[in-house]
């Protein structure tokens, strides 16, 4: 199951992974604004006569044609960076660049499957089929995955894999599990209109602030007293704009938020109870609402033979004391819109040590990886695609 010689490609290239996730690091680039690292990435695969083409307006796609005739297996790595102001002002990689940060690990993704890229292209003649090399540009703003698949990402592809490092789990430890790994994750903006007025004629108006606020104190019952207790679900209030002075009674308000949750019918019912309940809450004041409810990422559900073969590919490359059982999250990937496509699965990677400071969350100012356990997914990647196609 496992390649000797892609084992010691990933050890021999160990130091040239360091290298380049600090050099993406140092210059992250935000959704849809990934060139430099398109071109980097392709000037890798030029060097090392992969073919590929760029997908619009950035992101590669590539395949490593297989010298004995196989199915596809497709790998995936983000490319984008966060809108974050990063605090490790210490580190020697620290970004270069105001306001903009790799706050998620996707310079890690992309370094890792390069390298990845590196060690498969070594025994490319011996593999029986292809591996397509996907790297993805606005993971971040749920955008890219879908538009990777439109311009050909999964075109002729029977299976897909990929990998996020996880700073919540220690470092080297592999975790794979069948079923649900990352919620959806939708959007809302609820509108209430009132009628505003003077602060000390209140009687005249129908105040938005009060509708607003009886909205958020008790919209969480949807949640609490809706479902199923069992069908884990959570909804989020995270902006709340009212009114335009201290003594004008506001005519507007405007709320946003999130739903995350595993199920596609749980799904379903807090669209149609949010809302139920904002119109209804509006009605109890004399108000009006108006609901927007956007559909963003898919939930991650890991194909059962394909996480088992994760796991497997783990514990054969690294011992079986690599394998952790994390547990689902409620955070959002639309990795999920390659396994419409395909079956696949998606691992994550720990890379959390106290004694580096790498536990921060994601999308935090300090969040930084162990680099040690860049070794770890680049081999994952390339152990996985080689097992899948031996198979």
């Amino acid at each position: 199951m496992i390649n000797e010689t892609i084992k010691k490609a990933i050890q021999t290239n160990s130091e040239e992974l360091t290298d380049i996730r600090r050099k993406l690091h140092s210059e992250p680039e935000l959704s849809w604004e990934e060139t430099e690292t398109t071109a980097f990435v392709c000037k890798y695969l030029d060097s090392l006569s992969i073919s590929y083409y760029k997908t619009q307006p950035t992101g590669v796609i590539a395949t490593i044609e297989g010298g004995k005739p196989g199915k596809t297996v497709a790998l995936r790595a983000d490319m984008d960076a966060l809108s974050v102001e990063e605090l490790n002002k210490e580190l020697p990689y620290t970004s270069k660049f105001e306001g903009k940060m790799h706050a998620c690990g996707h310079d890690a993704h992309t370094a890792m499957l390069l390298i990845a890229a590196k060690a498969l292209n070594e025994v490319k003649d011996d593999i029986p089929g292809n591996v397509r090399l996907i790297f993805q540009p606005a993971e971040e703003v749920a955008q890219g995955a879908k538009e990777m698949v439109k311009q050909g990402a999964m075109d002729g592809v029977d299976h897909v894999f990929g990998i996020h490092i996880w700073s919540q789990m220690p470092t080297h430890k592999v975790s794979c599990q069948p079923g649900p790994s990352f919620a959806s994750a939708d959007l809302f903006k609820v509108t209430f209109k009132g009628r505003g007025g003077h602060g000390a004629m209140p009687h005249a108006c129908i105040d938005a602030a009060i509708v607003a606020s009886s909205f958020v104190m008790n919209v969480q019952s949807v949640v609490s007293r809706t479902i199923d207790p069992q069908s884990p679900a959570v909804l989020t209030i995270g902006k709340m704009v009212v009114g335009t002075r201290f003594n004008v009674i506001a005519e507007n308000a405007v709320i946003e938020g999130t739903v995350r949750c595993f199920d596609q019918s749980t799904r379903n019912h807090v669209e149609t109870q949010l809302t139920h309940y904002a119109e209804q809450v509006a009605n109890l004041y004399g108000a009006t609402a108006q609901v927007e409810y956007i559909r963003g990422t898919q939930a991650v559900d890991n194909n059962k033979e394909s996480a088992q073969l994760v796991q497997k590919v783990a514990a054969a490359a690294f011992g079986e004391e690599v394998l952790y059982p994390e547990k689902p999250t409620m955070g959002g990937e639309d990795f999920s819109e390659y396994m419409n496509e395909a079956p696949g699965s998606f691992a994550l990677v720990g890379s959390g040590n106290p004694e580096k400071d790498t536990e921060w969350a994601h999308h935090h100012g300090k969040f930084n990886i162990d680099e040690e356990a860049l070794t770890t997914g680049a081999e994952l990647y390339a152990q996985f695609a080689w097992a899948y196609l031996n198979q």
